[in-house]
């Protein structure tokens, strides 16, 4: 049943290209034709190698029809002809089964990159109020590690797919060979699987437990790494490397077990699979020794059947212990559950006149204490405002609302008599610039990151005052002709003519419009 949800919620990701799964399970099918014939060809020539074997008159439609292939060739030529046969069935089952491999890897890393270009979508666009209740490790381990694993559980709910047709493609030949003594296999086959299964019903609750300890393994790093320099700081590495350990030992046993329950599959199918072909041989021997023929083709069919029924097990097995992976970045990626802020259709092309803030009241959450309570103020454009008050005070948090990370939970905040919720939400933070407490500093170079900064407004207006077209080429020159630009657009001085830079703006100052 957990299988079923599984895939049900992995079919959005089949619907993205249509044509790729029929086209992978023809070719895998294809694939496991030839090699059923290659090997169904082996028939004739044990007969031309024992050609005073005695021959069983048979009923079997594929049994004549080979008898018919034999006769039908000469006896001089049967020796290297049917060979012939075999190795070109050969060189065209592995040729599909590269081009299945091929086209498999295509779609498996199209859809990887589909699921982690959706996350950080959602990472984009998702209400920053989410965000902050979340953990950063463990939304790094959706982005970079349960997108991978997801996208392989499509990879696998794919195989899946093939090796069940390849079954059933084998189990039509036994049929065609011996409908009474295939039912009876098929009953055993069901009764291994059943076995199997009551044996790896723990996997789902093992694959949770290895999502959430490397979810927390994630947060380990993540916070290791952003707070580096205050671990050392107060001498705390000691303490840092023992936390690490646990948790990432947690991760070593989940997945150990995992793989310890998942292993189990393999082994028990081969040998109860074993058993079952040795009994036939024995049984139908000693019943009817001038059945071999017959005997003969059937163990090599079912030989080929026995690991794609494991593969069925296998492949069940790891769709379970990936669900958790599954549900772990749908869940992430559903949206009716989480808070999206709504851009408004107004441009704003400049402040001209105030930014109001009229009775704003603000609470983080609803059982939180009010951030902000009846806050009612102007801030006039063209002029400095400063926000002065003690930690907790609701100054980080005014600069939340009119860089509208948030919206007042009460109030209004008015922008030129407008609404600030009605106003286009990328025009309004395009024309807007903050130093923030907490800024980032990405890692990048000068070159990658001054071609964004030239696209915002601001430097564009600048830009076309001078008749200046858009930098294409970033020379040694060009970078420095940008960087005086950009100086003049945020400073309003020539950065080559000798003026100070301003000291730092306050942590909780105004952003500048």
């Amino acid at each position: 049943m957990r299988n079923f949800v599984a895939i049900k919620r992995l079919l959005p990701l089949v619907r993205l290209y249509p044509w790729a799964i029929p086209t992978i399970v023809v070719l895998g099918v294809l694939s496991s034709l030839f090699e059923g014939l290659s090997i169904s060809l082996f028939i004739p020539v044990l007969q031309t190698l024992l050609q005073d074997a005695p021959q069983a008159a048979s009923d079997s439609p594929l049994l004549q029809g080979l008898f018919y292939v034999l006769e039908s060739i000469p006896e001089r030529d049967r020796l290297w002809m049917l060979p012939a046969a075999i190795f070109g069935c050969i060189l065209i089952k592995n040729g599909l089964g590269y081009a299945n491999t091929v086209l498999s890897a295509w779609f498996n890393s199209r859809i990887s990159h589909r699921l982690r270009s959706q996350v950080f979508d959602q990472l984009l666009s998702v209400g920053y109020s989410y965000l902050e209740t979340q953990e950063s490790g463990k939304l790094m381990n959706t982005l970079a590690s349960e997108t991978w694993r997801t996208s392989q559980a499509l990879s696998t709910f794919i195989s899946l797919i093939t090796t069940a047709c390849t079954t059933i493609v084998y189990a039509a030949l036994l049929m065609l060979i011996s409908w009474p003594l295939t039912l009876l296999i098929a009953i055993v086959m069901a009764l291994i699987s059943l076995t199997i299964q009551l044996v790896t019903h723990r996997i789902k609750r093992l694959g949770q437990q290895a999502v959430q300890a490397n979810a927390d393994l994630g947060v380990r790093m993540y916070e290791g790494l952003i707070g580096m320099r205050t671990i050392r700081a107060f001498g705390q590495e000691d303490y840092e490397q023992q936390k690490f350990d646990r948790t990432s030992r947690r991760v070593q046993k989940a997945l150990l077990k995992l793989d310890i329950v998942s292993g189990t599959v393999h082994p028990l199918y081969e040998m109860l699979s074993a058993l079952l072909v040795l009994s036939i041989l024995v049984l139908v021997g000693l019943h009817d020794r001038t059945s071999l023929p017959t005997l003969l083709t059937f163990l090599f069919m079912l030989y080929r059947l026995q690991p794609q029924m494991q593969q069925i097990d296998g492949y069940r097995t790891s769709l379970l212990a990936l669900s958790s992976s599954i549900d772990d970045v749908f869940l992430f990626l559903e949206r009716s559950d989480k808070p999206y802020l709504r851009s408004g259709t107004l441009p704003f092309f400049g402040l001209q006149q105030h930014i109001a803030l009229q009775s704003v009241g603000f609470r983080y959450t609803a059982q939180d204490k009010p951030a902000l309570d009846n806050v009612s103020l102007q801030i006039a454009a063209g002029k400095t405002t400063a926000l002065v008050g003690p930690s907790g005070a609701g100054k980080s948090t005014l600069i939340n609302l009119i860089c509208r990370f948030h919206d007042p939970t009460e109030g209004e905040i008015w922008v030129d008599r407008q609404p600030l919720r009605s106003l286009d939400l990328k025009s309004w933070r395009e024309r807007m610039a903050i130093v923030s407490q907490d800024i980032h500093i990405f890692n990048a170079t000068i070159a990658e990151i001054l071609p964004m900064v030239v696209r915002t407004p601001a430097v564009q207006k600048l830009l076309r005052q001078q008749n200046k077209p858009m930098p294409t080429n970033l020379s040694t020159r060009c970078l420095k002709a940008m960087i005086r630009l950009l100086a003049i657009a945020a400073f309003g001085f020539r950065a080559d003519s000798g003026s100070a830079l301003p000291s730092p703006a306050p942590s909780s100052a105004i952003p500048t419009f």
